[in-house]
């Protein structure tokens, strides 16, 4: 950990926390490697990090198998029109991954295989926006996305005034159609939500597949190169992580930029696609903002991009740049209010706490909060 991450955590983390800290998160797994932690060396109670990972396990659904027919079943009936258009595939046993000062202090299951994971996906998309306004290929959040993007999902009066900053947080309230799927058939509201009444952007927080969609299109616009080479690139690659994962659009998501065919993918696995990657991917990419955005010495993207994410959406304080926030300590009530994740439909995540140098990565396991609480009353 360097400076400016020791920095962060003196506001509110215990000298002797933040002397072990600093001396022990400087620790990054190579590529295909991981070191250990012995519990007790990690400063947790052996029997109670036992206990919270039975506890999690006891939590896991991995039934049905097939996830074509789960989506299917769970948004199919509320969707008018619904259809999966990208990949799925199955899933077995729950997995998962506990670090403290960037080591592996407990692990289950396969945590090498490859599974959809959903919404997870939001908090990657979000890291390549961070990217883009590092290189200056979005000059400020609040510009709006018209000057950047041609065409028509961004004209008129409503639609030409949603900026970046109401894409991420999900307040823009944009109004279409993108790759066939209509915004308000996605979690439609109100009796008739096809001629709904439109909200200024930026004054109404609605989580919105299709317009996450429209945020990773506007992105490869910018860009101008498929997003998972971006993420590759910049992120995955220098992580050490394997090169196993895969970033997927829909059948119909493909477009023509630059004389080349290339995919748009999607924010979620919501009708199929989406990011498909392993537990250890995950965990990496978790310590990574564990980290500030520092790896091995480098800043993969701006240390500032830390607290621009935990920026609350209007009238969602626990929603920030496409990452939950702990606001309140209402998501996970035994956890700092400064702890984030990434959360994704099955029960998927990603939970980066700085005060106590821990990451949790759980799959399948859809109860973070009890997780949480038990790992942290391990703590000695």
């Amino acid at each position: 950990m360097r400076l400016a991450a020791v920095l962060r955590l003196a506001a509110w983390a215990p000298a002797l926390l933040l002397a072990q800290a600093a001396l022990a998160a400087e620790y990054v797994p190579p590529r295909g490697q991981w070191d250990t932690l012995a519990p007790a060396e990690a400063g947790l109670a052996p029997e109670r990090l036992q206990a919270a990972v039975d506890y999690a396990r006891s939590k896991a659904v991995t039934e049905p198998t097939d996830l074509h027919e789960v989506i299917s079943a769970h948004f199919a009936p509320r969707e008018p029109g619904f259809r999966i258009l990208g990949p799925t595939g199955t899933r077995a046993g729950d997995s998962g991954m506990i670090l403290r000062h960037g080591k592996i202090v407990a692990q289950w299951g396969d945590t090498r295989r490859v599974d959809m994971t959903f919404s997870v996906a939001k908090s990657y998309l979000s890291t390549l926006a961070a990217l883009a306004l590092d290189d200056g290929l979005i000059a400020d959040l609040d510009d709006p996305v018209a000057r950047y993007v041609p065409g028509g999902h961004f004209e008129g009066e409503h639609n030409g005034a949603i900026t970046w900053r109401h894409l991420l947080n999900q307040s823009s309230d944009w109004s279409g159609t993108l790759w066939d799927i209509p915004d308000w058939a996605d979690r439609p509201e109100g009796e008739d939500p096809q001629h709904r009444p439109l909200h200024p952007p930026g004054t109404r927080y609605k989580y919105n597949d299709v317009r996450v969609n429209l945020l990773a299109l506007s992105l490869l616009e910018v860009f101008r190169e498929p997003l998972p080479q971006v993420l590759r690139r910049r992120i995955m690659d220098p992580l050490g992580a394997s090169t196993t994962w895969r970033w997927h659009g829909y059948e119909n998501s493909w477009m023509e930029l630059d004389g080349l065919k290339i995919q748009s993918v999607s924010g979620g696995g919501h009708f199929g696609g989406g990011m498909f990657i392993s537990t250890e991917d995950h965990a990496r990419f978790g310590l990574l903002f564990l980290r500030g955005g520092e790896w091995s010495g480098a800043q993969l993207f701006s240390a500032d991009w830390l607290e621009a994410l935990r920026t609350p959406a209007p009238g969602r304080p626990d929603y920030g740049y496409l990452w939950w926030l702990n606001t309140g300590r209402e998501q996970v009530p035994a956890a700092p209010e400064r702890a984030f994740h990434a959360a994704g439909f099955g029960g998927h995540y990603i939970y980066v706490d700085e005060q106590h140098d821990l990451v949790i990565v759980l799959r399948w396991i859809p109860e973070l909060a009890g997780v949480v609480e038990r790992v942290l009353a391990a703590l000695e």
